[in-house]
């Protein structure tokens, strides 16, 4: 039973059992978002040291999600490093995280790092020491609400070795490769295989199944390439990609050309573009958003943000959209789209691959050694991965139809009343 408490009256409780139609439920929504809006950062630091021109940023959402978990008071998410970075983005990213590790079922608050600064020059490494050396009193390891660092735009897989060096331990860095003791959650591309989880298990919904299901790919980056590899393991069949690298949007008629899976699933571009150019029986377009469009079972759109506006929702094919990207279709174009009848499984939702895999890491008493061996912590990531997500995207979708709301307030719904502990 999910109980719902308003903002401003404690005495006003809802329970699932109160909640009699849309209208109901979608009055209990609104309360917990205004909850939700009126939440303040638990932790929000700016550490500088001005004569390395080093500035980052830690913010931690929430906690008391984690308080009984093994975990307790932590918050998680990855480390941002771009020369744009800002502590007003690492909030917003925050927040997104507490929502993301919420609709996930994980006991564990949100939480985000950056650094501004650039990744590719000499001093990078220097200044991303610095950078990790300053936050020691925020590490959960050191009795803070910081869980540490990990991936995100303009990490380097360096990085992981930097934190170590610096660090003394590998507790604060999640995504390490197996042999420092990690799940290489970005080589393994564990966030792709969730999110291709999540469109088989809307299609099982629909009482559909992958095999002989058709499907299209925005973005090879790390995210496409996983989905493309799970997804056509567990049975589908590539339809048309796009990346700006590929030139744009191929469609196939009779299938992708023999070995274009294997070499996009594994990043290799290059190859891909020659085997595209050399081979007939495709058909490409140069604008990368003209995939969107194809007449597919599911659309992953895997690039960037707001591809999917109110302005393009009507020219969208697809029965399912399956966001690999963060926040690849705007709020009004999800509303749009499910008037048609197009199922919307939210960022959210589809993509805490990465993440889960993050908890496995901090919660693994494997030692690195038989990590090593066995891929052990690697192989759990996945395993949970697929089972959570799984569930959560049964779950959304049967609070979705039982009060005949969009797949994405159902989501928000489920997530909001985990943050809150109200579940």
């Amino acid at each position: 039973m999910v109980f719902v408490e308003f903002p401003h009256n404690l005495r006003n409780i809802l329970s699932m059992e109160d909640l009699k139609n849309k209208d109901d439920f979608l009055k209990a929504l609104r309360a917990l978002d205004a909850r939700f809006e009126e939440m303040e950062p638990e932790l929000s630091v700016t550490l500088t040291d001005p004569e390395m021109g080093v500035e980052g940023y830690i913010v931690v959402w929430n906690t008391q999600i984690s308080a009984n978990g093994p975990l307790a008071r932590m918050g998680k998410g990855g480390t941002r490093v771009t020369p744009s970075t800002t502590l007003d983005e690492v909030k917003m990213l925050a927040r997104i995280m507490a929502l993301k590790n919420a609709a996930a079922g994980l006991p564990l608050g949100g939480a985000k790092s950056g650094l501004k600064a650039d990744s590719s020059t000499q001093d990078a490494e220097q200044k991303y020491k610095r950078f990790v050396e300053l936050s020691k009193p925020y590490l959960h390891e050191n009795g803070g609400v910081f869980g540490g660092f990990g991936y995100d735009i303009g990490a380097r897989p360096e990085m992981a070795k930097w934190a170590v060096e610096t660090l003394g331990s590998g507790r604060s860095f999640t995504g390490k490769p197996i042999d420092m003791g990690g799940t290489d959650y970005d080589v393994e591309g564990i966030a792709g295989l969730g999110v291709a989880v999540a469109a088989k298990s809307t299609l099982e919904h629909k009482k559909r199944t992958v095999a002989g299901s058709t499907f299209a790919v925005q973005g090879v980056g790390a995210m496409g390439a996983a989905v493309i590899r799970y997804f056509t393991e567990m049975g589908g069949t590539l339809k048309a990609v796009s990346d700006p690298r590929l030139g744009g949007s191929w469609f196939f008629t009779d299938g992708p050309p023999a070995g274009l899976v294997e070499m996009l699933g594994a990043g290799r571009i290059a190859p891909a573009c020659a085997l595209l150019e050399s081979t007939n029986g495709h058909v490409t377009q140069p604008d990368s958003n003209a995939v969107l469009y194809a007449e597919t079972d599911v659309l992953f759109p895997c690039a960037v943000q707001e591809v999917i506006t109110a302005e393009n929702a009507d020219r969208i094919l697809a029965a399912v959209v399956c966001e690999g990207a963060n926040n690849p279709v705007t709020d009004t174009a999800r509303t749009l789209l499910d008037e048609r009848d197009i199922c919307v499984i939210p960022d959210f939702i589809a993509n805490p691959g990465g993440v889960i895999a993050a908890f496995v890491e901090l919660t693994s008493d494997i030692p690195d050694a038989d990590n090593f061996k066995t891929r052990a912590k690697v192989e759990a990531a996945k395993d949970m991965t697929r089972k959570r997500i799984a569930q959560n995207v049964k779950s959304v979708l049967n609070l979705s139809s039982l009060y005949s709301v969009r797949p994405t307030d159902a989501a928000r719904f489920i997530a909001l009343s985990n943050i809150f502990n109200l579940s």
